[in-house]
């Protein structure tokens, strides 16, 4: 699932070389700006059912049920944002001074009720332990939308063909992963839609607040004086700092349909270890963020060029409140996995106006480095709120062990990205020597047990084994 979703990656960068080559710059920010205003609006009608879907469908003893409930919901809320969209197009338009945008903001509009579609049979498909098929199910998405965008746009449609093109990838997804889940639209509804609205609603101001938290500071900074330059410096370092983000959020939903499905098969106890893995894994992302801010000049030149330098102290704080914010994501699944799902919005509503007073004092003083660091501390208070959270609901913490090695660990991990330097590109032949370092001091340390390095040996000896022999055809 996580290599399915990295694809986004590659297939984005090489979508946006093709797009600005063929579109222009004035083609390809309309294309921009029609694309952020669509996928707000789609953000908005789908983030809270996700996790509410695979709870249910993971929980549930046959899937069905849910599944058509989720499908009947999404599918409707999804059409209603559609029509409020195409509706609103045209002030849009007119307010960002744009005309082309009516058209595509319409397009775009017509494509929803896909989106919301495909959410719900991956929703369904995960919720139901179906990895491997969400994964392949993901996997088309990504390079469909790819080939599409280029295929259409070649045909002389220009914008609208790229748009037409993600619209393609999603209904692709739909026929894909109908191979694996049929959910019913209009067979008789079993479930109480209720349940879904009770949790999409707090899961829904859980992730809005998430949202506006995230972005506040660079805005903020903006409002309070800003130059367009210390803007462009700072989302640089936003960018860099998501790492931490880009491993779990693709795992989040995995740990919410596992936690789900291995409590109503196994019982609390097996919860619980799941729980505590869950934990310890984020906990075990601290040296390898150390690595990242040792090495932090190196990668802010290699990739960005030594005028962006003044990115690598932001980076170097920002780094840690997303891993803070990694915490606080794998929490509120564990509340919402326990039934409490309005205890996620208790987490995060508070974050918005608490980050809105720490960055009009701190900026005005310290200005971009100020804002990082009110960005992290306050990350940093949330995931202690959750893990607070967690101990009362499971009544339990991250292990003590696993937390000092990995403190200890920190310490050569950023002492050999500070002092090691290399050239150019043998940058990303460092950082994965670094990184096997340290997961070569997890096992000295004794964080991993006998099964897991057992696992680990069979991975490995199976992967040796598939590979052909000396002179094998």
């Amino acid at each position: 699932m996580l290599v399915a979703d990295l694809l986004f990656v590659p297939t984005g960068l090489l979508g946006a070389a093709f797009l600005t080559r063929q579109l222009g710059p004035d083609g390809y920010g309309r294309l921009t700006l029609a694309t952020t205003l669509a996928a707000w609006a789609e953000w908005m009608i789908l983030s809270a059912f996700a996790q509410a879907t695979i709870k249910f469908v993971g929980e549930a003893h046959d899937w069905r049920p849910a599944g058509a409930a989720a499908l009947r919901v999404q599918v409707v809320t999804a059409s209603g944002g559609a029509l409020a969209l195409w509706l609103l197009a045209g002030a849009i338009a007119r307010l960002l001074n744009e005309p082309a945008l009516v058209t595509y903001l319409r397009l775009f509009a017509l494509g929803i009720p896909a989106v919301a579609l495909a959410a719900v049979h991956r929703q369904i498909l995960i919720g139901r332990g179906g990895f491997t098929q969400g994964a392949l199910v993901t996997a088309a998405r990504w390079t469909s939308r790819l080939l599409l965008m280029v295929l259409l746009v070649e045909l002389g449609l220009s914008v609208s063909g790229a748009i037409l093109g993600t619209i393609g990838s999603s209904l692709i997804e739909v026929a894909i992963a109908r191979l694996y889940v049929r959910p019913s639209f209009l067979s008789g509804l079993t479930f109480p839609v209720r349940r879904l609205w009770a949790y999409a609603l707090p899961l829904f101001f859980f992730a809005l607040s998430a949202r506006v938290f995230s972005n506040l500071d660079l805005l903020l900074l903006k409002m309070l004086g800003g130059t367009a330059a210390q803007a462009g410096i700072y989302g640089a370092a936003q960018n860099l700092a998501a790492l931490p983000l880009l491993v779990v959020l693709p795992l989040n939903p995995l740990l919410l349909s596992a936690l789900s499905r291995t409590r109503r098969e196994r019982g609390e106890r097996a919860g619980r270890d799941i729980i505590g893995n869950a934990m310890r894994g984020v906990i075990g992302l601290l040296p390898f963020v150390c690595v990242i801010v040792g090495a932090a000049r190196e990668i802010v030149t290699f990739l960005f060029g030594s005028s962006f330098l003044p990115v690598a102290p932001l980076l170097s704080v920002l780094i840690f409140g997303a891993l803070a914010r990694s915490v606080v994501i794998i929490t509120t699944t564990m509340m919402t996995a326990a039934g409490k799902p309005a205890w996620t919005a208790a987490v995060s509503v508070p974050l918005v106006p608490l980050a809105i007073a720490g960055h009009l004092w701190s900026i005005p003083r310290w200005g971009a480095l100020g804002a990082s660091f009110v960005t992290a501390a306050l990350s940093v208070l949330a995931a202690l709120a959750g893990l607070l959270v967690v101990y009362r609901l499971w009544s339990l913490l991250p292990r003590v062990a696993t937390v000092l090695r990995a403190l200890v660990l920190c310490v050569p991990a950023y002492s050999m990205a500070a002092v090691w330097s290399v050239p150019g590109a043998l940058l990303f032949v460092k950082l994965p020597a670094i990184g096997l370092l340290v997961l070569l001091g997890f096992l000295v340390l004794g964080e991993f047990s006998g099964s897991e390095v057992a696992l680990a040996r069979s991975l490995l000896s199976r992967r040796a084994l598939s590979q052909p022999k000396p002179g094998e055809a």
